[in-house]
Formats: C-alpha cells, structure tokens, sequence
C-alpha cells in the first residue's frame, strides 16, 4: 500500500490530538455566523434544485456541518483524514453516514456526488498540491453539480502560510482559488468575502462554483 503524503500523516495526526477541544469549539459556530449560515444555505438550494446525487461533506470533522446540511434538506454525508474525529461525529450524529478518507482521492465513482462542501478543510494543503484537490472535486460531480469551498482569504495577498491552532494553514487569494476551480473544470456562480468578527484573524472567502 502507497503510503500517503506526510502532510496529510502530519493533519490527521494533528486533529486527532485536538480532536475533543476542537469539536467543543466548533459545535455551535454557525449560531453567530449569519452570512456564513447564508451561503450554505444558498449551496443547499442549487444542490436541491439540481437533485444530481448526494451531498459530501470532505473534512467534516466532528460532523456538525454534515448535520446542518441534512436539517437543509439535503442527502449528506461526511469523510475526514481524522479517525478520531469521525469516531466523535459518529457518536454525535448516529443517524448519519460519516467515513474516514482523503479528500484527494476517495474511493466513489465520477459523478456518484451532486454537490460537495470543503468548509476550510483544504486550508492545510501546501499549495502545489491544491491543484489536485479541484480536480478530484471535478470528477465526483456531473455537468452542473455545485461545489462550495470555504478558506482563510490572503487579504489581497498571494498565498501565506499562518500559525493555525492545529497545524501550518494557508490563506489564499480568492481570485487565485476561482482560477484553480475554473482550470479544473468549474464556473463560478457567486462568491461571499466576510470581514473578520472579535476573535478572528482573518477575512473568511467563500466561493460557490458549478461543475461545467
């Protein structure tokens, strides 16, 4: 068996270790995140519209987003690198499907998926690798099928590594991601730039694109 890219060894170990304080913190984060709440709104109502399959949840975490989706009306399901994390949405969530995976290459067919979310789960990724990640994200989807990628905004920048609490993150600039997105095979429908609130570091970038 090919062993898998040391960075990706190295995040999941990291969330495996913060696994519990992280899950604590994020539980209820879209309580007070209206504009976020909005946009994933918005990916649940072109994802239903469209009814091409189910909707994957890559980096899901402790899970609490797969939820929210499913409360949108949407089939979702969740795959993150971390065991231990997917043991906690497991436990937190039974009613839901959640499976260990990378999302740079899971095991599903080309367009088995009719939506996916990435909500800041590629921030780990060095950038030449990132590429790839759209790529992959092409394949699951059909002609039309909706991908929302969530992630720390440059601020105007070029990409920049930064101390997050888990491990090395990136922030990018988001026209530079909705190129990467297009050379992939997506057109952009509507993107969302939030400020950053009392506790946070960085302008948020929320792009919301379709499979051509």
């Amino acid at each position: 068996m090919t062993e898998p890219p040391s960075y990706l060894k190295a995040t999941s170990d990291a969330y495996d270790a913060m696994a519990v304080v992280y899950a604590d913190f994020v539980r209820d984060s879209l309580d007070a995140l209206p504009l976020d709440r909005a946009v994933v709104a918005a990916f649940a109502e072109l994802a239903r519209e469209n009814d091409a399959g189910p909707v994957a949840e890559l980096g899901c975490g402790p899970g609490y987003l797969t939820a929210h989706l499913r409360s949108l009306g949407l089939d979702a399901f969740g795959i993150d690198l971390s065991p231990v994390m997917i043991a906690l949405a497991r436990e937190a969530y039974p009613d839901l499907r959640f499976e260990v995976g990378s999302m740079d290459a899971l095991d599903l067919a080309d367009g088995e998926l009719g939506g996916i979310v990435s909500w800041y789960s590629a921030i780990h990724t060095p950038p030449q690798e990132l590429p790839s990640y759209f790529t992959e994200f092409r394949r699951l989807l059909p002609p039309g099928g909706i991908l929302l990628f969530a992630f720390f905004e440059a601020g105007g920048g070029p990409v920049t590594a930064f101390d997050h609490k888990v491990t090395t993150a990136y922030r990018w600039p988001i026209d530079g991601l909705a190129g990467l997105a297009r050379d992939a095979g997506f057109e952009e429908v509507g993107r969302m730039l939030r400020e950053p609130l009392d506790g946070e570091r960085f302008r948020r970038g929320h792009l919301l694109m379709r499979a051509r």
